[in-house]
């Protein structure tokens, strides 16, 4: 896979664009390969993905020292809006966020490190989205801020939000451990 080029904001968000083929019987793709994924991430600990609905948005989520994790992103199929929130305190960024479109026709993959709450937005009619993760998921762990804590265009109408992310602390209120 080759790297394309950062976030606009973040030097350490990184895109990626992996291999897709198409022919008349579908599609063939290769999102994470090579050196970069080696280089990026390491170990890798888990594979997850996640299948949601129109107008569902999951985030902004993380997982807290000593368990944080980075995590590569692609969207198999459908499309999302992938937005990734700096939380590092010591960081001349903090509290800002970039975003990014991704979809399944094409190759592009996120890579987001620890220290980053992450969520998506489904802009299609169904999503499904695969997370590569550096440390396994820890319940313990388990946090995240509040998505309405940002002015963030998360371009869907009547959006579909879990009672536990609804119930996230605002960022005004969030103690970072990073």
């Amino acid at each position: 896979m080759d790297l394309i080029r950062t976030s606009e904001i973040f030097s350490e968000i990184k895109i990626f664009k992996g291999k897709l083929i198409s022919d008349s019987r579908g599609q063939f793709s290769k999102p994470f390969y090579g050196d970069p994924l080696v280089n990026q991430f390491g170990n890798l600990s888990e594979v997850i993905y996640s299948k949601s609905k129109q107008n569902v948005i999951r985030g902004l989520h993380f997982q807290e020292p000593p368990e944080g994790v980075s995590k590569f992103v692609h969207c198999l199929d459908g499309e999302i809006k992938d937005v990734f929130v700096d939380l590092r305190k010591s960081s001349q960024t903090y509290g800002q966020f970039d975003s990014i479109k991704l979809k399944s026709e094409t190759p592009i993959s996120v890579f987001i490190p620890e220290g980053f709450g992450h969520g998506f937005s489904v802009i299609s009619k169904s999503a499904t989205v695969l997370y590569l993760q550096s440390k396994p998921f820890s319940a313990h762990h388990d946090a995240g801020v509040n998505i309405n804590s940002f002015d963030i265009d998360w371009e869907v109408e009547n959006p579909i939000i879990s009672d536990k992310d609804c119930g996230l602390v605002n960022f005004t209120d969030f103690d970072s451990p990073w």
